[in-house]
C-alpha cells in the first residue's frame, strides 16, 4: 500500500471515532496502532509524494510529504501514543476520543498541501480540543471551553477570510511561502498567530489549559501551538515582524510565569514563552533559524509534555495545583520529582538535554545575522526560563516547605509515559544527530563546543543564584493575575449584560409602541366596521332604490356617450 492510497491523518481520526468501541486497556490498540501506521507511511515515503485532486475549480492537495511536515507529524504521533499511555487509566473514553481526533487533525494540518485542506483540519482541531476541555467535567472547564472556542472560532473566521482573499488574488490555494503584503495575507498571518498564542490573544492558553483534566492538559500542550509554529514556518519564513512578536511572547511568558501561583498556569505561560523562541527563529528566516525553530518545536513537545505529566500526577494524587498548597512531595513522589526535574532541565537548555541542542540554534542564527540585540534578549530570556520553569516549578511543587501531604507516587501507566519522554529528553540532548538529519535543511550545527558549554553553565549558574537570593520575592501568595483575558472574562461579560439590559428595554418599548399602534388601528376599524360604524349602518329601502337608479342612469349615459 502506497502513500498515495492512504491519507495518514484520516487513519488517526478514524481511530478516534472507533475509540468508544474499546474498553479499559483495549483502548491502547487504536491509539497506538494508528500513530505507528502514520510513522510507517510518512517514513517510507519520500519528500514530494502527494495526493492531488481537482475540487472547487482548483488543484487541491489533501496531503503531501515534506521534510518539515514529516518532522512535525512524527513528533505529533509520538506525543499521541505516549500521552495515551500516560492517560490510559485516568482519562475518560470521551477525552481519549477527542484527543485522538485532535492529534489526527494536527497531523493532517502538517501534511496539507493547500490552504483549504489546512483550514478543514484547523477547524477540526478547534472543535476536538474544545471537547478535550469538556471532558474534564468541571464547571470551570465548561466555562473555559466557551472562552477557548470563542477565540479559536474567531481566529478561524479571520483565517478563512484571508484564505478566500488570497485565492481570489492569486487563483491558487497552494500552501507555500508568502509575504504579508496584502490584507488577505495579513489576515492569514493573524489567524496563524492567534493559535500560536501571540499577543493580544495569548491569554486564551493559560485561561483554558489549566482547567483541563490532569491528562487533557498534556494533549492540549502539544498540538495547537506547534501546528501554528509549523504553518508560520511554511507560510511566513523570514517575515521580520515575527522577530518582534516572538520576543514579546518570550518575555510575556516569563513575567507572567514568575507571577503565577498555579503550577499548571506557570507551565502554560511557559508554553507561550517557548513558542516565542520558535516564532523569533521563523522571523529571522535563515536556514539555521528555521532548523532551530523546527527542532525546538520537536523538543518542546516532549519536555513540555513531561513537565505537564509531572504536574498532572501531582494534581491527580493531591487534588491541589497552587504552589502555596504544595511542597515536600519529593518524600513520597521520588520518581515524579526526578522525571519532572529532567523536564525542567530540558526546558532550561541544560547541557546534555534536548533543549540545549535545539534552542541554541535560534540564538546562533541571530548572531550569524548580526542581530546582536536579539541575541542578548534571547540569552536573557534563557535565564528567565531557568528561573520560572527550571527552578520555580520543581522547587515550589516538590521541595520548599513541607506541606504535610504524603501522596503516593505516579501510577504505573503515568510513570511509563513520563519515562518515555524523559528518555527522549536525554537521548536527543546526548545524541542529536537523528533529529538534525530530519530537519528541513542540512544541519551542520555543533552544539557541544567549549565556549557554548561554558556560556550556558555560567548563564544557568547565575540565574540559579539569583533565584535563591531573591527567594523571598519569588514566594507566591493567594493573588489573582490579570491578563488580556479580563476583557472577555469580565469586560465583555459586563458589556453583554448591559447590552441585554438595554436590548430588553428597547424591546419592551418597541412592543408597547406596537401595541399602541394596533390599538389605534383597532379603534379606526371599530369606527368604520363596528356595530355602530358607518359601514355597519342600515339603509332605508327607498333610499337604496334611489341610489341604484341614479347609478344605473349614470352608467347608461356614459355608455351612449
Amino acid at each position: 500500500m502506497t502513500i498515495e492510497a492512504i491519507p495518514p491523518a484520516l487513519i488517526v481520526i478514524l481511530a478516534g471515532v472507533l475509540m468508544p468501541f474499546f474498553r479499559d486497556r483495549w483502548r491502547l490498540i487504536p491509539v497506538l496502532l494508528a500513530p505507528a501506521l502514520v510513522l510507517a507511511l510518512i517514513w517510507t515515503a519520500v519528500p514530494g509524494d502527494k495526493l492531488a485532486l481537482q475540487a472547487f475549480g482548483m488543484d487541491i492537495t489533501p496531503y503531501r510529504i515534506t521534510a518539515t511536515g514529516r518532522l512535525f507529524a512524527t513528533v505529533f504521533a509520538i506525543m499521541l501514543a505516549t500521552g495515551a499511555i500516560f492517560a490510559l487509566k485516568t482519562a475518560t473514553t470521551a477525552e481519549l476520543t477527542a484527543a485522538t481526533i485532535y492529534g489526527g487533525a494536527a497531523i493532517g494540518a502538517t501534511l496539507s498541501g493547500d490552504l483549504i485542506t489546512l483550514f478543514v483540519y484547523w477547524e477540526i482541531m478547534a472543535v476536538a480540543s474544545t471537547m478535550v476541555l469538556w471532558a474534564a467535567g468541571t464547571k470551570e472547564a465548561w466555562r473555559a471551553s466557551f472562552r477557548y472556542a470563542l477565540v479559536h472560532f474567531m481566529g478561524g473566521v479571520i483565517l478563512m477570510a484571508g484564505i478566500t482573499g488570497h485565492i481570489l488574488e492569486t487563483g491558487s490555494a497552494d500552501f507555500t511561502a508568502m509575504q504579508a503584503d496584502s490584507i488577505a495575507r495579513w489576515l492569514i498571518l493573524i489567524g496563524f498567530l492567534i493559535n500560536a498564542g501571540a499577543p493580544p490573544f495569548s491569554a486564551w492558553l493559560p485561561d483554558a489549559y489549566p482547567e483541563a483534566s490532569p491528562t487533557g492538559t498534556v494533549f492540549l500542550s502539544a498540538f495547537t501551538t506547534k501546528t501554528a509554529v509549523f504553518v508560520l514556518l511554511i507560510g511566513f519564513p523570514g517575515e521580520s515582524i515575527l522577530i518582534w512578536v516572538g520576543l514579546y511572547m518570550v518575555f510575556y511568558g516569563i513575567i507572567y510565569a514568575l507571577l503565577e501561583n498555579d503550577m499548571r498556569r506557570i507551565l502554560s505561560y511557559s508554553i507561550i514563552n517557548q513558542v516565542g523562541f520558535m516564532v523569533t527563529g521563523i522571523g529571522i528566516g535563515t536556514e539555521m533559524a528555521l532548523n532551530g525553530a523546527a527542532a525546538h518545536a520537536f523538543a518542546h513537545i516532549i519536555y513540555k509534555g513531561l513537565l505537564l505529566m509531572s504536574a498532572g500526577v501531582v494534581l491527580h494524587r493531591t487534588g491541589k495545583r497552587k504552589c502555596t498548597d504544595l511542597g515536600g512531595l519529593f518524600r513520597t513522589m521520588p520518581v515524579t520529582t526526578v522525571l519532572g526535574i529532567i523536564g525542567a532541565l530540558s526546558i532550561s537548555a541544560f547541557p546534555f538535554t534536548s533543549g540545549f541542542v535545539t534552542k541554541s540554534m535560534i540564538s546562533q542564527a541571530a548572531a550569524d545575522q548580526g542581530l546582536a540585540w536579539a541575541w542578548f534578549l534571547l540569552a536573557a530570556a534563557s535565564a528567565g526560563v531557568f528561573l520560572h520553569a527550571g527552578i520555580k516549578f520543581p522547587w515550589f511543587v516538590f521541595f520548599q516547605k513541607d506541606s504535610g501531604l504524603r501522596p503516593k507516587d505516579a501510577p504505573g501507566e503515568m510513570k511509563a509515559g513520563m519515562y518515555i519522554f524523559a528518555f527522549l529528553c536525554i537521548a536527543i540532548g546526548i545524541y542529536p544527530a537523528p533529529l538534525y538529519a530530519a530537519l528541513p535543511f542540512a544541519a551542520n550545527y555543533v552544539p557541544y563546543t567549549a565556549s557554548h558549554l561554558v556560556f550556558q553553565f555560567q548563564l544557568l549558574l547565575f540565574a540559579g543564584l539569583a533565584f535563591f537570593l531573591m527567594l523571598p520575592l519569588m514566594k507566591r501568595t493567594l493573588t489573582i493575575t490579570l491578563d488580556f483575558d479580563w476583557f472577555y472574562r469580565r469586560f465583555m461579560t459586563a458589556l453583554a449584560r448591559e447590552f441585554s439590559l438595554r436590548g430588553g428595554l428597547i424591546r419592551q418599548r418597541s412592543v408597547e409602541a406596537a401595541m399602541k399602534r394596533l390599538s389605534r388601528i383597532q379603534a379606526t376599524l371599530e369606527r368604520t366596521h363596528g356595530p355602530q360604524g358607518i359601514i355597519a349602518r342600515t339603509w332605508p329601502i327607498g333610499s337604496t332604490v334611489l341610489w341604484v337608479s341614479l347609478l344605473l342612469g349614470i352608467y347608461v349615459l356614459v355608455y351612449y356617450l
